[in-house]
């Protein structure tokens, strides 16, 4: 049977309820959101003489609670637009509805009791093989399924999502022993293709797979620190980005998310299984006795692991919990002298590798923490699920580790991570034992760009299941390289296309990056059907190297500086005019040189979670990277359009002007970065680079043209310049913007009015790189845009002078 999801049915619109909510309406599908009547009136009710009777009043629990989500920040929603998707209800007048819906979600309380009347009720209306499923975080799914039918049974299990929904990539798929294998399979890829997630299949068991791992770490931290007396600062450095964790570390994700709700999970599972070997660290330390007995739970009682006050002088600063005291102080920069060497350590692995092995207090908390970690993920397999790689991929897309379990063994060492648990008196799970014993070293290998992992059942490697849908850069890159230098290389990922992935630090945009998208092409034009520009790092590239143009621009080396950024625009402009399709693949941030890079792609295949824009302005310069050049021109195309030609190019001038980034790749549509019936999305970013592969041989197919340089680019001249100097004018009386701001406003409008010419002209697109190349060299010899870069580079921040 083909299932096609058009309409969805949400029930409940709690935090989780509405935020499901709006990434469904993210994918394009029609969303009823439905919650329960309100059982009295509101103040403002009262007054404005409503009913318990009016649809406003009967639906005022599910509006709110979206219009509240709606605000959240970051957002739930890729365009506010989308939300229009999303209809509003309630249990009592609207339950009918889902007749007409796919899919039918419940995210109500956890309550069995309630979860069951909501279910009788939707087995009231639901036509015959709609799915249902539920979000519970613990409830036996089996539970809710008692006392149904069995067309109900055949397509319920549970969808457990991971808050925030939009970010957290993980979605576990729980079935029951009556749910069909077709539904489960169904889900799995759904979530996968169509929502961006990484489903897991797991069992039906306390906590199913990430948050049974994951509380467990938490809760074993807990004990650890209380014993060995690690202060909340030192242990937010040791368990954040350092080791490939998320920034918010540890004691920041309790406030956050809620020691309450950690705790709420955490009690669960010290009821729910006895029998874990480990049952003992889900019982609560002192510490969090008294902080939950105080109502210290984080960031919705204001007070938590920390607490943000207010100064006499008004600024703000935040505390953190002395957890001996009780009390609040004034934070302490963590000190360990093995953190220090491992800033010098690039590579993940390597450092997690290094840090085990320190001698100090740090190494002494690793070998500690990933000794009781390993134990406990080895223990369950087979209970919570029988492949090693799912409870990875659960705390890799749930918890946001950059390495799950076994691949952080993996990186230290099989043998190593065994004589390090010896040493704690840990013992791994009979089968890793019998594993080393056969002769395997690892739990993972790669074998011709394929990942294998080890198969406990089958005793040997097979391939990672789905793995097939996607091109994991890492595992080819061994094998598939045709050419690299220290930034960059290029892949050969099959079928006449090559990808070309930046590897210089945080992917800045230096000539190494510059020579080998030029070698690419030429690759690319003599041996290839087509190219991808793309990687798998956090972000696509956070732009040109600043710290080369702040040094240039200190030296007063303008004829190296004119060459490099002329460099740089000869390089962008090849991408458009190269005889092979070349198709871009931004995520993440793409900033400046990113996006002018994608601004000039034959198509462009976005992950769904880009964030992108033209922000040379924040430190006091103007696109220069055939950016603001390319920005005139689709502003001139919009005027032969739409014939309103002063506010078409005051639209992107501003964009520039305000650094304005896309908050998604669907905002960038809007921003006309992004241009509709050419560029596509990848709502899951993993299938990224196999998307843009065919998007490559798509267009090669269809006999790709080399385009012809453009000479029709129509700018307005002095009308255009006078109305951006006026409204620079303005935004300085206003105080709005600085002199300095003006300044570099009156460039861009320069370049964007092409010059002070006296009629509105057709010019080349050359004529353009001319100016903007002028404009950004002069900005480059002004002191307080050095200052700005130069703060930039220190503090990751915009400085306005």
């Amino acid at each position: 049977m083909k299932r096609i999801i058009n309409k969805v049915a949400v029930l409940g619109s709690g935090i989780m309820g509405s935020r499901i909510a709006c990434h469904f309406a993210n994918k394009g599908v029609q969303v009823l959101l439905l919650d329960i009547v309100p059982r009295e009136l509101s103040d403002v009710e009262a007054k404005k003489g409503l009913t318990l009777d009016d649809k406003n009043v009967r639906n005022r629990i599910v509006n709110e609670s979206l219009a509240s989500t709606l605000k959240a920040n970051p957002s739930p929603i890729y365009d506010r637009k989308f939300a229009s998707r999303i209809s509003t209800g309630n249990f009592e007048d609207d339950m009918s509805k889902i007749a007409d819906c796919d899919w039918v979600m419940e995210v109500v309380v956890e309550r069995l009791d309630i979860k069951k009347i909501i279910f009788e009720q939707v087995e009231k209306y639901r036509k015959p093989g709609t799915l249902v499923t539920s979000n519970t975080s613990g409830i036996p799914i089996n539970l809710m399924a008692e006392g149904r039918s069995d067309d109900f049974k055949k397509h319920f299990c549970g969808s457990h999502f991971f808050n925030p929904p939009r970010y957290l990539k993980l979605l576990e798929i729980i079935p029951t022993k009556h749910t069909d294998p077709a539904i489960v399979n169904f889900l799995m890829n759904y979530g996968d293709q169509y929502l961006g997630k990484t489903t897991v299949l797991a069992k039906d068991t306390p906590a199913f797979i990430a948050n049974r791992v994951g509380i467990y770490g938490i809760m074993d931290l807990f004990h650890y620190i209380d014993k060995e007396g690690f202060t909340v600062e030192e242990v937010d450095r040791l368990t954040g980005p350092v080791i490939g964790r998320p920034k918010s570390a540890t004691f920041r994700t309790c406030d956050v998310v809620g020691l309450d709700t950690l705790v709420h999970v955490a009690n669960g599972l010290h009821a729910a299984v006895p029998d874990d070997e480990k049952n003992a660290v889900f019982a609560l330390p002192a510490f969090v006795q008294y902080m939950i007995d105080n109502k210290l739970f984080g960031d919705k009682t204001k007070k938590g692991f920390y607490q943000k006050v207010r100064k006499p002088d008004s600024s703000s600063e935040i505390l953190a919990m002395d957890l001996k005291t009780k009390e609040y102080k004034a934070q302490e920069k963590p000190k360990f002298a093995s953190l220090g060497q491992a800033k010098q350590i690039d590579d993940l692995k390597d450092r997690i590798k290094f840090l085990v092995s320190a001698k100090d207090r740090a190494g002494d908390f690793y070998r500690a923490s990933y000794s009781g970690l390993f134990e406990y993920v080895s223990n369950r397999i087979p209970e919570i699920a029988d492949d090693l790689y799912k409870i990875d991929q659960g705390m890799k897309a749930g918890f946001g580790w950059d390495l799950g379990p076994f691949e952080t063994w993996d990186a230290i060492g099989l043998e190593k991570g065994l004589k390090i648990m010896e040493a704690a008196g840990k013992k791994p799970a009979a089968w890793v034992t019998e594993m080393v014993a056969a002769g395997h070293t690892s739990f993972y290998k790669t074998e011709n760009g394929t990942l294998l992992y080890y198969n406990i059942g089958k005793k040997d490697f097979e391939k990672v299941p789905g793995m097939e849908n996607f091109i994991i850069l890492d595992h080819i890159r061994p094998s598939k390289t045709v050419w690299s230098n220290s930034e960059c290389a290029i892949e050969d990922l099959g079928d006449g296309i090559i990808n070309v992935e930046f590897r210089s630090k945080m992917n800045s945009l230096g000539s190494g990056v510059l020579a080998g998208v030029n070698k690419a092409i030429e690759l690319a034009e003599k041996d290839y059907r087509g190219l991808v520009i793309g990687n798998q790092a956090p972000n696509f590239t956070v732009g040109a190297n600043l710290a080369m143009v702040l040094m240039m621009g200190i030296e007063q080396e303008w004829d190296e500086l004119n060459f490099a950024i002329k460099y740089f625009q000869d390089t962008v402009m090849k991408l458009r005019y190269s005889s092979i399709p070349v198709i871009v693949a931004p995520h993440g941030m793409t900033l400046g040189g990113g996006c002018e890079m994608t601004l000039h792609a034959d198509a462009v295949q976005a992950a769904a979670e880009t964030y992108i824009g033209l922000v040379e302005f924040g430190v006091g310069l103007i696109p220069a990277g055939a950016g603001t050049k390319e920005m005139t021109l689709r502003a001139s195309d919009r005027y032969l359009k739409d014939d309103v030609e002063l506010n078409a190019y005051r639209e992107y001038y501003l964009n520039i002007g305000m650094a304005k980034v896309a908050t998604s790749a669907s905002e960038a549509f809007t921003m006309d970065i992004l241009k509709h019936g050419r560029d596509h999305i990848s709502m899951n970013k993993d299938r990224q680079i196999q998307d843009a592969k065919r998007q490559a041989i798509l267009l090669a197919e269809q006999g790709y043209q080399q385009p012809i340089r453009r000479n029709d680019i129509k700018v307005l001249g002095k009308q255009a310049l006078a109305m951006f100097e006026v409204g620079a004018f303005q935004m300085v009386e206003g105080r709005y913007i600085s002199e300095h701001d003006k300044k570099i406003s009156s460039k861009l409008a320069y370049v964007m009015s092409g010059g002070d010419l006296s009629a509105p002209t057709e010019v080349s697109e050359q004529y353009l790189l001319d100016l903007e190349r002028e404009a950004f060299l002069s900005l480059c010899g002004e002191r307080k845009t050095l200052e700005r870069i130069q703060f930039m580079l220190k503090t990751g921040k915009p400085l306005r002078n």
